[in-house]
C-alpha cells in the first residue's frame, strides 16, 4: 500500500529502530566524509570537548534518513523534499549506541500551487538506548495526495 498525504495527520507518526551503530561504522564514515580527530582517533577524541570517540553529526543525519526511508518514505508517494529546515546535534553518537527514531508530523498542508500534492513537515528525534536525544531534524517532504482527494 502506498502512503499518501492523507496518511500523515499531525501528531506522532511512529518510532523506528533500534539500529545498532558500531565503532567500525563510525570510523569508516568519518574517514570518508568527516575526517576530524574526534571521529577518527580515540586519544584525540578523549581530549576533545566530546570526551571520547563520537560519530559525525553528518553520520547521525545519514542514519536518520536511512531509518526514515526504511520506516515509511520508500512506501510513500514522496516527490522529494525542498530541503531541511533545521538540524541540531545535541549529544554525541557513540560506538555501540542502539538508536531509535521518533517521527512526528508537525504540519500537513495542501500545496496552493499544486493541489495534487501536500507538504508534510516532519520532526525526527534520534535517541540512544538511555533515552538521550542525540539529534533532531525538521524537514518538509512533498507527498502526493490520494486519488479523488483534490
Amino acid at each position: 500500500m502506498t502512503l499518501t498525504f492523507e496518511d500523515f495527520p499531525t501528531g506522532r507518526y511512529g518510532t523506528f529502530g533500534p539500529r545498532h551503530v558500531t565503532r567500525d561504522e563510525i570510523l569508516a564514515f568519518a574517514a570518508e566524509f568527516d575526517p576530524q580527530p574526534m571521529h577518527l582517533d580515540e586519544e584525540a577524541a578523549s581530549k576533545s570537548m566530546l570526551r571520547g570517540l563520537s560519530g559525525s553529526g553528518w553520520h547521525l543525519c545519514s542514519l536518520m534518513m536511512r531509518m526514515m526511508a526504511d520506516g515509511f518514505i520508500t512506501r510513500a508517494a514522496s516527490l522529494g523534499s525542498p530541503g531541511v529546515d533545521e538540524v541540531r546535534w545535541l549529544s554525541p553518537l557513540r560506538p555501540d549506541d542502539d538508536l531509535t527514531l521518533d517521527v512526528d508530523v508537525l504540519e500537513a498542508r495542501t500545496s496552493k500551487s499544486r493541489p495534487n500534492l501536500g507538504i508534510v513537515k516532519f520532526k525526527c528525534t534520534m535517541r540512544n538506548a538511555k533515552g538521550e536525544v542525540l539529534g533532531e531534524m525538521v524537514s518538509p517532504i512533498l507527498i502526493e495526495r490520494r486519488a479523488g482527494a483534490v
